[in-house]
């Protein structure tokens, strides 16, 4: 195949180009913080599946400080009744019964308040406790985001970029003889495609070309269609080819 030197350097832009597309492509399908984004969705579910545990020993100890509480109501109720009842009784033996029960409910009362306060010292611990978690969250959540919000504008620049490129490459690619495109285009399938042999060296697989390799090439026509003995892309010659 010939084609001019002029058309061939146009080949070299197209393959430029598409490379520009791949990378473009790659960015925008896998912005940078989409892995961390990931990580940080996984460390909610963890965070958020302690904050439920937390939550519910907060919510137990509401409950028994309430039911305590209660139990307190009622106690002094009856130590009120009680109190009530004696103070009007003239009876020496109910007086008695009455002064022992209030005695009692008066331990009662005790035992109650020691274990209010003990629940009351707890319930302090799991609402310290249920703050750290919700912190952690509201950290984490921070964080996601920020990198969502970064990961998008990635996004966006890459999307932009790479319908940038393809104008570009449509563009030059219709100026390109239709039978050297598409050889480009089935050589690209599987190297470079096409790149410049500068200082004897292939720029689509960067290798350097041996002696006899480079020999063919300065023999062949300025027209001609060459390719790369080692990778296969068509190789495009110019003044910096050193051949």
């Amino acid at each position: 195949m010939n084609a001019s030197p002029a058309d061939q350097r146009r080949l070299v832009e197209v393959a430029q180009l598409d490379a520009r597309i791949r990378q473009a492509d790659h960015a925008r399908r896998n912005p940078p913080q989409a892995a961390r984004v990931q990580e940080l969705l996984g460390r909610r579910q963890e965070l958020s599946r302690e904050l439920s545990v937390r939550l519910g020993v907060r919510d137990d100890l509401r409950t028994e400080l309430s039911r305590i509480e209660s139990d307190v109501a009622v106690v002094d109720a009856r130590a009120a009744r009680d109190s009530e009842r004696l103070a009007a009784s003239s009876n020496p033996k109910e007086a008695q019964s009455l002064e022992s029960e209030l005695a009692s409910l008066a331990r009662r009362k005790d035992d109650l308040e020691d274990a209010e306060l003990a629940v009351m010292e707890q319930l302090e611990a799991a609402d310290a406790a249920v703050a750290e978690q919700e912190a952690l969250i509201a950290t984490t959540n921070a964080e996601g985001a920020e990198l969502s919000a970064d990961g998008k504008r990635a996004v966006a620049e890459a999307t932009a970029a790479f319908d940038a490129a393809e104008r570009d490459r449509a563009a030059i690619a219709g100026t390109v003889p239709a039978d050297l495109l598409a050889a480009y285009d089935r050589l690209a399938a599987r190297s470079a495609g096409a790149a410049f042999l500068r200082a004897r060296t292939c720029e689509g697989c960067h290798m350097v070309l041996a002696g006899t390799d480079l020999q063919v090439l300065r023999q062949a026509a300025e027209d001609a269609v060459v390719y790369c003995p080692e990778c296969g892309c068509i190789l495009v010659r110019d003044g910096e080819s050193g051949l």
